[in-house]
């Protein structure tokens, strides 16, 4: 018996949730888990301030209007944003076109980088989308199974097979999570898009453990 059939039944329900997830919303969508479970204790791990994840959110519903109202059917683009940087993926049927949705996405208020990883080519297709949403399930169920990391300290944006990987992370997060990323079947390449932190800057965002009662 293979690994691939011989799943846990909780790794199992985990992939069915996920999945389940990000059908609902579109087959593009980042999977960014609000909690992890450690000890039975569910712990906030986005290394954003709630301000700046409020920030995100208008971000990419503004520039996802600007893109649909200028460009309309002819590009099909999802836009991400983490700590306000934005990241473009999707196809569009020309250069001019990739110009065109970084300066409009440039032009939100808050955005301070647009990372373009668009292709001029025809738009993907609904089993294409679907293969993405399947892909980024086994991603997120990898990194939480991955005892050294801290899975929602990731931003995973799956197109058309290659994985972008976002988030504030160190090295050793970084490439830790890109080496069991990388092994996954379907995965094309990984794309490091991360803003890297050092241990000490880690270390101080963890939460610091209760002082005990005397």
């Amino acid at each position: 018996m293979t690994p691939s059939i011989c799943i846990l039944p909780r790794r199992a329900l985990l992939l069915a949730t996920l999945a389940a997830a990000a059908l609902a919303n579109t087959a593009c969508a980042p999977i960014l888990l609000g909690g992890a479970m450690v000890g039975g204790t569910m712990v906030a791990t986005d290394r954003r301030t709630s301000g700046t994840q409020v920030e995100d959110e208008g971000i990419e519903l503004k520039a996802g209007q600007r893109i649909k109202e200028q460009l309309g059917d002819r590009v099909h683009i999802n836009v991400n944003s983490y700590n306000r940087v934005v990241l473009l993926t999707g196809e569009v049927r020309a250069e001019e076109d990739k110009a065109a949705i970084v300066r409009i996405a440039s032009g939100v208020e808050n955005v301070s980088k647009v990372l373009d990883e668009t292709a001029v080519t025809f738009q993907s297709s609904l089993s294409s989308r679907s293969n993405d949403v399947l892909i980024q399930t086994k991603i997120k169920a990898t990194l939480v199974d991955a005892k050294d990391l801290i899975s929602n300290a990731f931003y995973v944006v799956v197109e058309r097979g290659d994985v972008f990987l976002m988030g504030r992370v160190t090295e050793r997060e970084a490439k830790r999570a890109s080496d069991l990323i990388a092994g996954i079947q379907g995965v094309k390449r990984v794309v490091r898009c991360f803003e890297m932190i050092s241990e000490d800057e880690l270390a101080n965002q963890l939460p610091r453990p209760a002082a005990k009662q005397p």
